[in-house]
């Protein structure tokens, strides 16, 4: 199999959708591309943010869960979400959150100069300087993640035999890996074996891999199900279709086709601007529409400048 260039998405649990969308959108900036439901809960909506062309590779998706607990973070999770922000820019990063209130650290978490710190509902984020300097601060897209493995070795050989990434390093407490496409996302798999995690608000449910189309799609799934995997059926989600499979270290992948994309059903100029339904749901907009908490208010609270 040719090798996962990148990572597609990362899809992870949060509360209320407002505050969500005031801090993605207005502290961190990232733009609100697709508002839609969670296809197999459509009580719940499925909100996504990522760049201004709402590509791949830039797309972090939240299930805001209002009525749920928060969740353990654990082994068979994603844990610290890392985002790539241009050269020199990191200095701007830090007056940012700092005009927020929002408390950080500065570390070398993936071998570079990274602010660690939380959203408001309790997910780990980073922030990583790359080598591009882009045209203002603004997030570029991922720059990876760290993968709590309940068996991290057999996490790494999956991530290099099957999915083609690169190691670059090891040390005694990490496996430190990387995709081979131009983006170079960075994979960090501790050794430590946490406790098992829960779902919950706060937690990341899973990682997405980027592949180019249908075709390539296809013969993932017959890939991983000749590999022993436990692959689902392709599931069309509108924007894109998915199969989910969970590693040997007990975190869910998913294998995300590039295409169709986000603007299927609205202009790109308008993405994210009304909730988009998928047919199977059109019928139930009245009821929907309901019993979702109202987004209307969103922008004059997240303080966008």
């Amino acid at each position: 199999m040719e090798a996962i260039k990148k990572i597609h998405h990362i899809s992870a649990i949060v509360g209320d959708p407002r505050e969500n969308i005031s801090f993605y959108e207005g502290v961190l900036k990232l733009r609100l591309v697709k508002q839609t439901v969670n296809f197999d809960d459509p009580e719940t909506y499925h909100l996504y943010f990522g760049n201004d062309l709402a590509e791949p590779g830039t797309l972090i998706t939240f299930f805001p869960w209002t009525t749920a607990s928060r969740g353990r973070v654990g082994s068979g999770q994603v844990g610290r979400i890392a985002f790539r922000v241009p050269k020199g820019s990191l200095g701007y990063w830090n007056e940012r959150l700092t005009s927020f209130n929002i408390e950080f650290q500065v570390t070398q978490l993936f071998l570079k100069p990274t602010i660690e710190f939380f959203d408001p509902h309790g997910l780990s984020l980073a922030l990583v300087e790359g080598d591009d300097v882009g045209k203002d601060e603004k997030i570029l897209g991922f720059h990876g993640a760290t993968l709590l493995s309940s068996s991290p070795k057999q996490t790494v050989k999956t991530l290099m035999d099957d999915l083609g990434l690169i190691q670059l390093s090891e040390t005694e407490e990490t496996y430190h890996l990387e995709t081979v496409g131009e983006e170079k996302h960075h994979l960090i798999v501790p050794k430590e074996r946490l406790a098992r995690g829960r779902f919950g608000v706060g937690t990341v449910h899973h990682i997405a891999w980027s592949v180019p189309d249908d075709t390539s799609h296809r013969q993932w799934q017959d890939y991983l199900y000749e590999e022993k995997y436990n692959v689902t059926e392709i599931k069309d989600r509108q924007y894109f279709n998915a199969i989910y499979f969970i590693e040997k270290g007990n975190i869910v992948f998913e294998m995300a086709t590039d295409g169709p994309g986000f603007t299927i059903n609205e202009s790109l100029e308008h993405l994210g601007e009304t909730l988009m339904l998928p047919p199977q749901f059109e019928s139930l907009r009245p009821q929907l529409e309901s019993h979702l908490p109202s987004l209307s208010e969103r922008g004059k609270t997240n303080g966008i400048d």
